[in-house]
């Protein structure tokens, strides 16, 4: 039988990051496709692209575990919102399995596990795509923020739980092992989980360690969107463009080093943490803040390469695949998943270290590249193939 509705669940539903982006894509592409959505999220206010009138929106009003100004509450609903998995037990109860699936997007920031055992025991098919790696890492990115490195400790493991590698203080790593101990445990995820979309191979090694051998995992990348803006004409162009998060892990100090070593323009549009750091390190570097899509299309259209340095594995870097997609070649490190997009020396620069001297050099070898060719990686992001894939998943998770 054809899927008639689709229960999206995600702790946010306003856009406020690249999981929510792809959880409201999502139910914009289901709706357009003439499918009923049920837009479940603990936070809000809801975006504007989820008023569609094949989109109902249920959402908490519930602070997120960072914004609430309640700690003692925060840490409880983070580690079991009873609220979230009541309500959403509500919303579904009364829908055939066998015309409605459930597809959650992450639950670390506002659900809880407590929406775990929904996904492995309720009434409904469920499928789980993995943003991050908060299933198996209790800070979600496999990485030591003390030591600003990618972590290859076992999770939960006597190396894991005797270091500090929280991006805040040891207190608050005690609190996300609770979380993760609640997650494994009580939560049923992930081992307990049927199906699960993994969104690159970066991710899905890092994380094949910590599946059940019995959960099917599904390839789907995130949707990449087709823009009108015309392809760049990047070999005219002198900016070097960052843009994220200014935090630790995301490579921008870095970059701002390196871009000052190699004599460069560094551009990083986004705002953080670091952001003063980047500033004394890189005098000459602009920054931008935060910027519309429209304007981010703009800085895209100006730049000669796509610079995407983050220490840690990632798990698929839309950025750096909408450079592509301009045709702004991408330089980045092996190790993550932006990688699997770039074509050495082809649509873009690989370095193998986390070093300033080696992103220097590669910055300094973009004149050395030409103009793009096709390329058939992003042909297989569209929109419409992702909705293609997506459905097709949905009528396998649905077969009894």
């Amino acid at each position: 039988m054809p899927i008639e509705r689709v229960f999206i669940v995600s702790d946010f539903a306003e856009l406020n990051g690249g999981q929510a982006k792809v959880a409201i894509d999502s139910a914009r592409l289901l709706a357009d496709a003439g499918i009923a959505v049920t837009f479940f999220a603990v936070s809000g206010p809801p975006d504007e692209a989820l008023e569609h009138p094949k989109i109902d929106v249920t959402c908490l009003n519930q602070p997120d575990i960072l914004s609430d100004t309640n700690r003692l509450r925060a840490m409880g609903r983070g580690i079991w919102n009873r609220e979230a998995a009541h309500r959403l037990r509500q919303e579904i109860g009364g829908f055939d399995p066998k015309t409605t699936v459930l597809h959650a997007h992450g639950y670390a920031k506002a659900l809880s596990p407590s929406v775990g055992p929904i996904l492995t025991d309720g009434p409904l098919p469920s499928i789980y795509t993995m943003h991050e790696y908060f299933l198996a890492c209790p800070n979600g990115g496999f990485y030591d923020y003390q030591k600003n490195e990618i972590c290859t400790r076992k999770a939960l493991g006597i190396d894991c739980l005797t270091t500090n590698c929280d991006v805040r203080k040891p207190a608050h790593k005690a609190w996300r092992v609770a979380r993760q101990v609640a997650t494994w445990g009580p939560g049923r995820i992930p081992r307990g989980l049927k199906d699960v979309i993994y969104i690159s191979e970066t991710q899905r090694r890092a994380m094949t360690p910590y599946m059940s051998p019995n959960t099917r995992m599904h390839y789907l990348p995130n949707p990449i969107e087709q823009t009108d803006a015309p392809k760049v004409d990047f070999k005219n162009n002198n900016v070097f463009l960052f843009i994220g998060r200014l935090n630790p892990e995301k490579g921008g100090l870095m970059f701002a080093k390196a871009a000052k070593k190699a004599g460069v323009k560094a551009v990083f549009v986004g705002d953080g943490a670091e952001a003063d750091q980047i500033r004394a390190a890189n005098p000459d570097a602009i920054l931008t803040g935060w910027q519309t899509p429209a304007q981010v299309q703009e800085w895209i259209g100006k730049s000669k390469a796509l610079v995407f340095p983050s220490l840690w594995y990632e798990t698929f870097g839309l950025v750096a695949f909408e450079a592509l997609a301009r045709g702004v070649p991408v330089i980045c490190g092996e190790w993550n998943a932006a990688s699997e997009g770039v074509e050495h020396g082809v649509n873009g620069l690989l370095y193998k270290e986390p070093t300033i001297e080696a992103l220097a050099l590669s910055l300094s070898k973009a004149d050395e590249l030409k103009e793009l060719e096709s390329q058939p990686l992003l042909e297989t992001m569209t929109p419409r193939v992702h909705l293609e894939k997506l459905l097709r998943i949905y009528h396998e998770i649905s077969q009894p």
